[in-house]
């Protein structure tokens, strides 16, 4: 694999999106953030646009809910006279409720397993093909209570399982609470 991956886990508010802009913020490469969210109600929209208002202007942007990996690839074929020494994924919370949210219900373990699955494969290909470092922000949400319905526990088990391929793949894994960083790899 070509680029490097630093993943960042916490919990809600506990500073990952924040932490993640101050490392690529200290590069002198030029930035790519690539957007996950979608806005769905006015509460979204303003958090939405909080974030676009909190990044450096002259950082690029790629909105994408969902096919990261290709989107990334033809954003690069789109661009080519700009190649990111950074790109900052966030978040990986948000693309699998995406995925998730995509598929007909009831939801099936084989279904979501598949869906999730080729994701990955696609970003980490993209990944692979890339010679910047990655910066991907994701949520730890197996700390909590087991969630009281089948969407929330397919949601849990899929990005657990997302969180764990992602740090294996990883260079450094970064888990924050309180906005307090620790080094985990």
């Amino acid at each position: 694999m070509s680029g490097k991956i630093t993943l960042i886990l916490g919990g809600a508010r506990s500073g990952k999106s924040a932490y993640a802009q101050q490392q690529a913020e200290a590069s002198a490469g030029n930035v790519l953030f690539i957007a996950t969210a979608q806005a769905y109600d006015e509460e979204m929209k303003t958090r939405i646009e909080d974030h676009r208002k909190n990044r450096p202007a002259h950082w690029f942007t790629l909105e994408a809910p969902h096919a990261v990996g290709r989107a990334f690839l033809a954003w690069q074929d789109e661009h080519p006279q700009i190649e990111p020494s950074i790109l900052i994924l966030d978040c990986m919370t948000l693309l699998v409720s995406n995925l998730l949210l995509s598929l007909p219900e009831p939801l099936q373990d084989e279904s979501v397993n598949r869906v999730i699955h080729e994701e990955l494969d696609e970003l980490l290909h993209a990944i692979g093909q890339s010679s910047a470092e990655w910066i991907i922000v994701s949520n730890e949400v197996g700390l909590g209570l087991v969630p009281p319905y089948p969407l929330g526990r397919f949601y849990r088990d899929a990005l657990g399982r997302v969180n764990q391929r992602l740090a294996a793949a990883a260079e450094k894994v970064i888990f924050l609470v309180a906005g307090l960083p620790m080094r985990i790899k």
